[in-house]
């Protein structure tokens, strides 16, 4: 096997796509698609799928994948000998909810480049998060701890959430005195559709019947909802707490509890840049705590 052609193969495994696997690697599309052919003739196996997602691994793809990447590390080790660089260095896909992704990792991640300068961080923060089993990602930051596939998953940390409006907002309709009165009140949440997990769907906790006005898939459009005026929101207390542009609600009634997860493939676990990666986001926690808690 040609290492050129393992070094297409992986970047096309994290990234799923011809297109963005041909911008990173600074090469044309075609030329991918060709290479891929040729690694698909040399072990004789069909190493993707192509559907809706993009270029999904198959069970041969998926297993080649842990040699590539004992490879990858070889080679990135014996550069780094040769250089005198010091440290791990590749590439981490990292896939973690919008909100934990958006207000906490990002906001940390300069620190992380700073001390591993030679780890390439993809961070893909969004509604639903990549499945480490199938290799779309190399960390997950979940809501739920997966009950199956070839996963090693331990609890990153609990957080809270509570009841949120701006000032505005209570000038204008009132504080609520108890959680019967939410009824009365313009309510922000989520599109009931587009809840992919069920650890987002706490406004039954809150008050049974309890429906949003204003709806939104983004934690972060429904922050600005709840920031601008529209409305009475559940938001995690690190997107809201020391946070002028809103203010508890009920804050001595409601407290909603969740718990993040760090989830890897187990072949993960052996690589330098997974256990920087998964060391680092302890720290960062432990720093936010007050806020997460």
């Amino acid at each position: 096997m040609n290492w050129d052609d393992l070094r297409i193969f992986l970047c096309v495994a994290r990234t799923q796509r011809l297109n963005a696997a041909a911008r990173e690697l600074a090469v044309d599309a075609t030329t991918i698609g060709r290479r891929l052919a040729r690694l698909e003739r040399d072990v004789d196996a069909t190493l993707f799928e192509q559907g809706p997602a993009g270029y999904v691994l198959t069970e041969r793809g998926r297993a080649l994948v842990e040699h590539a990447e004992a490879a990858e590390q070889a080679a990135l080790r014996f550069g780094g000998e040769v250089s005198g660089e010091a440290g791990p260095g590749g590439m981490v896909r990292v896939s973690v909810v919008e909100g934990f992704g958006t207000w906490i990792v990002a906001r940390a991640l300069p620190d992380f480049h700073r001390r591993h300068p030679r780890i390439v961080i993809d961070l893909v923060a969004g509604s639903g998060v990549l499945s480490p089993s199938r290799r779309e990602a190399d960390i997950a930051i979940m809501l739920a701890r997966p009950q199956h596939g070839p996963l090693v998953a331990r609890k990153l940390t609990d957080y809270r959430l509570g009841l949120y409006a701006s000032p505005a907002y209570i000038e204008n309709a009132g504080m609520p005195d108890a959680r019967a009165d939410l009824l009365d009140h313009s309510i922000v949440g989520y599109v009931p559709d587009h809840i992919f997990t069920p650890e987002l769907d706490y406004l039954g906790e809150v008050l049974p019947g309890l429906e949003p006005a204003i709806r939104s898939t983004s934690i972060s459009a429904q922050y600005e909802m709840v920031a601008g005026g529209g409305g009475i929101g559940v938001l995690p207390r690190f997107m809201a707490a020391q946070n002028a542009r809103v203010v508890p609600v009920l804050a001595e009634d409601v407290s909603i509890r969740r718990s993040f997860w760090l989830v890897m493939h187990r072949d993960m676990r052996r690589f330098a840049r997974i256990a920087a990666f998964s060391q680092w986001i302890d720290e960062v926690v432990a720093r936010r705590r007050d806020v997460l808690l």
